[in-house]
């Protein structure tokens, strides 16, 4: 007799889709032909962009925008799903909002170099496959509620540096939602964010025109 086991990472994602390849494979299957979709925008994160999605017709309304956010992942995980739930939707932009989760060690152990090659690969796929690029910055975060300790602060600035440098040198459009929504502390203030980590709507107010002007400086390089 097999026994199967079934257990789940430290994201809650299944171990057998550690990367969550089923988790939007209804939704693609159903979305129309980007042929028939002008200017499609695919919003590529984790549980801060799948909060977002549902608020996409109010902030964003009458944008053909899609969120592939799943809540707990890391860049490696985006990375490995990033052909099925970007490149085969065939947007003219990419939304990318990813860093955080790293820091937090949600999948191990990550140092910065790390994040920011997974950036960088799922940047430059996105380019191979004429998709512009929008990177936002990673939101502050003074102490993460599920691992407290680990002072995430200085980390976010130093990514989000290299994230700006490296979208000035490789043709991609930056974001800066760290620089709108810091506190003192370099952390999301409760007002925005009641676990200093998750906007609020209010959040997702000062966030969306952020991008939006960034997506269209990105349509701008088609």
């Amino acid at each position: 007799m097999v026994f199967v086991l079934s257990a789940t990472s430290a994201s809650g994602q299944s171990v057998s889709d550690w990367a969550g390849l089923q988790h939007y494979a209804k939704e693609n299957s159903e979305l129309p032909r980007a042929a028939a979709v002008r200017l499609r925008v695919v919003f590529m994160g984790n549980s801060i962009t799948e909060a977002w999605t549902p608020l996409f017709a109010q902030l964003f309304p009458g944008k053909p925008y899609v969120g592939r956010g799943i809540s707990g992942q890391t860049t490696p995980q985006m990375l490995v799903r990033f052909r099925q739930d970007v490149i085969a939707l065939k947007p003219a932009v990419v939304v990318i909002l990813a860093g955080t989760n790293d820091i937090a060690g949600n999948t191990g152990p990550s140092t910065l170099e790390m994040i920011e090659d997974n950036i960088a690969s799922m940047s430059e796929l996105a380019k191979a496959n004429g998709i512009q690029v929008v990177l936002c910055s990673v939101l502050p975060v003074f102490d993460y509620p599920w691992k407290p300790g680990l002072g995430p602060a200085s980390k976010i600035v130093a990514l989000n540096a290299w994230i700006r440098a490296y979208a000035k040198t490789h043709g991609a459009e930056y974001a800066d939602l760290h620089g709108a929504m810091a506190d003192e502390r370099q952390g999301l203030p409760k007002s925005l964010a009641a676990d200093g980590v998750h906007p609020n709507l209010d959040g997702f107010k000062i966030m969306s025109p952020i991008v939006e002007r960034a997506i269209a400086a990105a349509m701008k390089r088609r």
